[in-house]
C-alpha cells in the first residue's frame, strides 16, 4: 500500500525535474543572446577597423557621423516598436505574438521610411562630403531598423537562435558589400554597403519568421502602447545624449585629450560591456516570464541578475589591473598609460551600471514606464552631472569616479523605484498582456 511519504516524494520527482527544465531554458536563452551579442558587436568592430583602415581619418569621421546618427534613430524605434513589443509579448501564445510582431516590425519599418526620408532632403541642403553620406543613409535606415526589429521579435519568442543566425547572415553579405566599396573608395559606397548587407538579413528575417510587416499597422500600434512607447523613447534617447553632453562638456574642460583617454578606457571594458549588452536582449523578456508565471520571484530575480553583473564586472576591472604594461601599450598605444588611471573608477561605474540593470530589467517588465523614465533621467542628469563636475574638480580622473559615484547613485534609485512597483504589483497583481 503507497504511503504519503512515497506519494510526496513521487510527486516531487516531475516538480523537480520541470524546475530543473525552466532553468535550462533560461541558461539556453541567456546564452543565444551572449552569442547573439558576440555576432553583433565583432560584426561592429570589423566594419569601423575596414572602414578607418580604408578611408582616413578626416572620410572616417564623416561615416562616424552617419553611424551616430544611426544611432539615434534606433533608440527612436526601439522606444517606439520593440520595447513595448518585448514587455507585452514575451512567452506569449504564438497567435498573439505574430500579430503583435507584425505592427511591431511595420512601425520599425515606417520610423525607418519618415526619418530617411528627412536624411534624403537635408542631404543635398548639407553638401560637401556629409551630404552624399546623409543621403546614402536616408535609403538604408528602413532595412538597418527592420534588421534590429527581428532581433528582438526572436528574443521575446524565446527564439535567440534565429537572431544569432540573423546577424551571421549579415555579417556574411558585410564581406563582398565592403570590397566592393573600399574599390569605390569613398564614405558614400561604404554607408551603402553597410545598410545593404543589413537589408539582406531583414529580408532574411521575414523568412525566418514567417511574418510580413505591416507598415499600415504602425499608428495602431503606437497608439495602442502610448502608455509604454513614448515613455522609453525618451528614457533611449536620454541615455545616449547624457553620454554625448559628458563628452562634449569633458572636451571644454578639460581638452580633447581627455575624451580620447575615457574612450580607451571603455575601450578596456569593451569585451564585458558587449556582455552587458548581449544580457539586456533577454533580461526583460525573461523577467516579463517570471511576472507572467511567479510574480513574486520577480525581485530576487532581478537581484540576481544585477548581482552578477556587477561582480563580473569588478572581476573583469581586477584582471585589467595585472595586465604588464607592455601588453596595455600594444593595445592602445599612448593611450594606455592615462587610461590605465581609470581602470578603477570605469570599472566601480560598469558594476553600478550591472547592478542597475538588474532592477530596471523588473521594473519594464511590470510595465511601469512611468517611474522606469523617471529613474532614468535622474540617473542621467547624475552622470552629466558626475562625469563635469568631477572633470572640473580634478581633470580626466576627477571624471572617471565622479561618474562611478553617480552610477551608483543611479543604481540606488533604480532598485527603490522597483521596490514601490513590486508592492503596487502584489496589490493589484493583474499584469496586462494586450493581443491584437
Amino acid at each position: 500500500m503507497t504511503t504519503e511519504r512515497e506519494k510526496a516524494r513521487a510527486s516531487a520527482a516531475p516538480a523537480g525535474h520541470t524546475r530543473r527544465a525552466a532553468k535550462r531554458a533560461v541558461f539556453g536563452r541567456l546564452s543565444w543572446g551572449l552569442a547573439d551579442q558576440a555576432a553583433s558587436s565583432m560584426t561592429n568592430f570589423a566594419v569601423g577597423i575596414y572602414v578607418a583602415r580604408s578611408l582616413g581619418p578626416a572620410a572616417f569621421g564623416v561615416f562616424s557621423l552617419a553611424w551616430v546618427t544611426y544611432g539615434v534613430v534606433l533608440s527612436v524605434s526601439r522606444g517606439l516598436a520593440t520595447d513595448p513589443l518585448v514587455v507585452r509579448f514575451s512567452g506569449v501564445p504564438d497567435g498573439s505574438w505574430r500579430g503583435a510582431v507584425a505592427r511591431s516590425s511595420g512601425t520599425a519599418l515606417g520610423v525607418g521610411a519618415v526619418i530617411g526620408a528627412v536624411c534624403l532632403v537635408s542631404g543635398p541642403a548639407l553638401g560637401g562630403s556629409v551630404g552624399p553620406a546623409f543621403t546614402c543613409l536616408g535609403v538604408i535606415l528602413p532595412g538597418l531598423l527592420l534588421q534590429d526589429a527581428w532581433r528582438y521579435s526572436f528574443f521575446a519568442a524565446g527564439t535567440g537562435r534565429k537572431a544569432f543566425v540573423n546577424d551571421v547572415v549579415w555579417g556574411l553579405a558585410l564581406v563582398p558589400a565592403m570590397v566592393v566599396a573600399a574599390r569605390a573608395g569613398s564614405v558614400a559606397a561604404f554607408v551603402l554597403a553597410w545598410g545593404a548587407s543589413a537589408a539582406v538579413a531583414a529580408v532574411y528575417g521575414c523568412f525566418q519568421s514567417g511574418i510580413r510587416p505591416h507598415p499600415t499597422g504602425a499608428r495602431e500600434w503606437v497608439r495602442e502602447h502610448s502608455d509604454l512607447g513614448y515613455r522609453y523613447l525618451v528614457e533611449n534617447t536620454c541615455v545616449s545624449g547624457a553620454g554625448q553632453l559628458r563628452a562634449y562638456g569633458l572636451g571644454a574642460l578639460v581638452g580633447v585629450s581627455a575624451v580620447g583617454v575615457v574612450r580607451g578606457a571603455e575601450l578596456l571594458l569593451g569585451p564585458f560591456l558587449a556582455v552587458l549588452m548581449g544580457l539586456s536582449l533577454v533580461t526583460v523578456a525573461e523577467a516579463a516570464r517570471v511576472v507572467r508565471h511567479t510574480p513574486h520571484r520577480l525581485g530576487a530575480f532581478c537581484l540576481l541578475l544585477g548581482g552578477a553583473q556587477a561582480a563580473a564586472a569588478l572581476l573583469w576591472g581586477a584582471a585589467l589591473l595585472l595586465v604588464p604594461d607592455r601588453f596595455g601599450e600594444f593595445a592602445l598605444g599612448g593611450v594606455w598609460h592615462s587610461a590605465s588611471e581609470l581602470i578603477v573608477p570605469a570599472t566601480l561605474g560598469v558594476a553600478g551600471a550591472g547592478l542597475g540593470t538588474g532592477a530596471a530589467a523588473g521594473l519594464r517588465a511590470l510595465g511601469a514606464a512611468r517611474r522606469s523614465l523617471r529613474c532614468q533621467l535622474i540617473a542621467s542628469a547624475c552622470y552629466v552631472g558626475g562625469g563635469l563636475g568631477g572633470a572640473a574638480v580634478a581633470g580626466t580622473v576627477g571624471s572617471a569616479w565622479g561618474v562611478a559615484a553617480a552610477t551608483l547613485c543611479g543604481s540606488a534609485v533604480w532598485w527603490l523605484h522597483l521596490r514601490s512597483a513590486v508592492r503596487e504589483h502584489h496589490r493589484n497583481p493583474i499584469h496586462e498582456v494586450r493581443t491584437p
